[in-house]
């Protein structure tokens, strides 16, 4: 019989949800440690990119030492999931030209497409290998490209809005602000694979 090792996830603590992250890692079992600096990427097996304001995140990531740490790790297959601001920071594209993305996840993304902060939603979306899952979508972003190798786990409206790409997962909607932790458990299995 073997004992599956504890994962270490590290969530970015520049803005967010931070605590929710955390809390819903934690459930399922996880260590969990905020991500401030680029030493404290050290020792992590995966990251979460919150979401927030996606410029003042990627102005942070730059001040912190974090933004070339994290673009090199992406591209050497760390595990990275980004949530509505995280996502944007993952694409290869933003269509307003700013913040810049990390360019790690071969996708176009449209910001705060559905809105201002009023015009925030929930929603019930159908997540292929979860099932039916109800999303939080606030000020989110729109995924209107995804490359050959993303694979869409699940749309809203004929729209992506849960994405991956290797060991990369991205999500337009807020599954930590749920009690439902299955898109954290599908980001821990990418972690384990």
């Amino acid at each position: 019989m073997s004992v599956e090792r504890v994962l270490t996830i590290g969530v970015l603590a520049l803005q967010g949800d931070v605590r929710e992250h955390r809390r819903a890692l934690e459930r399922l079992g996880a260590r969990t440690r905020e991500v401030r600096k680029p030493r404290d990427l050290e020792g992590l097996d995966g990251l979460v990119l919150p979401g927030g304001e996606s410029t003042t995140i990627a102005r942070l990531l730059h001040e912190s030492g974090l933004w070339d740490e994290l673009r090199e790790r992406g591209r050497e297959g760390f595990p990275i999931y980004g949530t509505c601001a995280g996502l944007i920071l993952l694409a290869r594209e933003i269509l307003e030209d700013r913040p810049e993305g990390l360019g790690l996840m071969d996708i176009t993304v449209d910001r705060n497409a559905y809105g201002r902060q009023v015009d925030s939603f929930e929603a019930d979306i159908e997540i292929e290998g979860i099932g039916p899952f109800h999303a939080v979508f606030i000020r989110a972003p729109k995924v209107v490209r995804c490359g050959p190798d993303v694979e869409v786990l699940a749309e809203y409206d004929g729209s992506p809005v849960l994405v991956q790409q290797g060991r990369l997962l991205a999500s337009t909607f807020h599954p930590e602000l749920t009690d439902d932790p299955r898109v954290h458990e599908h980001f821990l299995k990418l972690v384990r694979a």
